[in-house]
């Protein structure tokens, strides 16, 4: 079946206007109603269940995660609290890095980050643990809405994953 071109030339004209509409309004109001709330929640380390689309990324201390990794982190000698101050003092100097959780717990975060343009949000979690030693660190970044991140949350447990070894 052939369409005439004036079907599809309005067709792409109500798309471009639905997409343009939900860009003015607010791309995370947009991404709001296509996916729901930005925070995802926390996640439980110890039966950590990953998303079977490629767009979360998982590091950790060896051992400290069950399962797969994407990167291993060092031991740290700061205290879990104190390793958590200190990302928080990195993570939240940038202005697409919110934190969410609600801070009961000293030796977790919860974060939500977004793209600086189109504000596509990945929830990221982050859980110390005092070990022998040292500290143990896990990071969980995920993405909110889509099947590939094309590597944005890898990318971004290895930037703060590198600054906590520089400070």
């Amino acid at each position: 079946m052939k369409f005439p071109l004036r079907i599809v030339l309005i067709l792409l004209a109500l798309f471009a206007l639905a997409i343009g509409g939900g860009l003015l309004a607010g791309p995370e109001r947009l991404w709001r109603s296509v996916g729901g709330p930005a925070d995802q929640g926390a996640v439980g380390f110890s039966d950590l269940s990953r998303s079977l689309a490629p767009n979360d990324a998982l590091a950790c201390f060896p051992g400290a995660c069950n399962g797969a990794t994407d990167m291993a982190l060092p031991l740290y000698q700061d205290a879990p609290a104190a390793l958590l101050d200190r990302l928080d003092a990195f993570v939240l100097a940038d202005r697409n890095v919110t934190r969410v959780d609600d801070g009961a717990r000293p030796d977790y975060r919860r974060y939500v980050a977004r793209t600086p343009v189109l504000r596509f949000p990945d929830t990221v979690d982050a859980e110390a643990i005092a070990g022998d030693g040292g500290t143990q660190l896990r990071l969980y970044s995920r993405s909110l809405l889509g099947h590939s991140d094309f590597g944005a949350n890898a990318a971004r447990l290895k930037v703060w994953a590198g600054w906590l070894r520089r400070d």
